[in-house]
């Protein structure tokens, strides 16, 4: 048995109003709708073969059917015709991206809380990796006796510090002349190639050996501690309004997969590109979210380094929103991000 059209036309007025309602759907409701033009008794009919097809279940007594994740997936790779984002949605998200931020860390986060308000799902960002990032300087900085903060900041705005001690005797010229020395050596290099070379610099340093040394030591903590991804996380409770997500234990194993951002990277986890990728249902990896959708996009920074987008919701999210938010979020995050080389 194939999808005729007839059969096209009806699923898709199941799925769109599934995505409205979350209430089983019924033939005398799809009659209703304008452009069908079906009796109750063909859709019965229909909805039957459908059915029987794996494109729809009948969750209880009830005469009503409901989409399953083989139907949303038809739905969202032949049925849906995406639209374009409204010049309201365009400038409501601008204005509320904190542009004005010299750090990417701030301006992502502001991203992370428009995209789960636009959508009103969870959103995912995971910003590059800092290994990928390219230092534009170090900076140290005399904040108590014997004390100094170290502050690396890489082409794209993200700032690192970490408290270092200083050695007995040594003045704040010596700590400028020890960060000048390093911006002029690690400048423009990725934070992963500096490693290689420490053991060059403390070779060729003439004076102030110890506190380069403590120094090195420092930024070398602070790469291995944070080599992965940063994931920040917008409006995680809001799938809790969602009828999908009454039951405790449900809405327990969410908030559970959200806390380990290990799992959300496993998530998100995407290639190249900027285009859309859609998994629905049992397409994702992690058990907990099978009865999620997960839409990702890739945004760039700097021109170079890839970070991805994510919108997290039910089965029957709407997806033509979804898609036309999360798209002009990655180019918008992409254009904006391009001046931080």
């Amino acid at each position: 048995m194939q999808i005729d059209e007839r059969k096209f036309l009806i699923l898709q007025a199941i799925i769109d109003d599934y995505i409205m309602t979350a209430m089983p759907v019924g033939s005398r409701t799809i009659s209703r709708k304008a452009g069908v033009g079906f009796s109750p008794a063909t859709i019965r009919n229909e909805m039957s073969d459908l059915e029987e097809l794996g494109y729809l279940a009948q969750p209880h007594t009830s005469a009503g059917r409901i989409p399953s994740p083989k139907a949303y997936r038809l739905y969202v790779d032949q049925l849906m015709k995406v639209g374009k984002l409204s010049v309201d949605d365009r400038e409501w998200m601008q204005d509320h991206l904190d542009l004005r931020s010299r750090q990417v860390e701030n301006v992502i986060r502001s991203a992370a809380n428009v995209l789960s308000d636009a959508t009103q799902y969870t959103s995912v960002i995971v910003a590059p990796k800092l290994g990928s990032l390219r230092i534009k300087h170090i900076q140290l900085v005399p904040v108590a006796d014997r004390m100094a903060l170290m502050i690396i900041v890489t082409n794209v705005g993200i700032v690192k510090d970490a408290v270092i001690r200083v050695p007995e005797g040594l003045d704040a010229d010596d700590l400028y002349s020890i960060s000048r020395m390093l911006t002029q050596k690690l400048a423009d290099k990725p934070l992963d190639a500096v490693r290689q070379t420490f053991s060059e610099l403390l070779r060729e340093a003439e004076h102030n050996r110890k506190l380069l040394g403590e120094t090195l030591q420092v930024i070398e903590k602070k790469l291995e501690s944070e080599d992965s991804d940063d994931v920040i996380i917008g409006g995680s409770s809001k799938l809790l309004d969602y009828p999908e997500y009454s039951d405790v234990g449900k809405a327990k194993n969410f908030l559970s997969v959200l806390e380990s951002k290990d799992t959300v990277r496993k998530l998100v986890k995407r290639d190249g590109g900027l285009e859309i990728t859609i998994r629905i249902g049992p397409e994702n990896e992690v058990p907990e979210m099978k009865d999620c959708s997960i839409v990702t996009a890739n945004y760039r920074v700097g021109g170079h380094s890839n970070g991805t987008l994510g919108i997290i919701g039910p089965t029957r999210m709407n997806y033509n929103r979804v898609i036309t938010v999360l798209d002009y979020m990655a180019r918008a995050l992409s254009d904006v991000l391009s001046e931080y080389r």
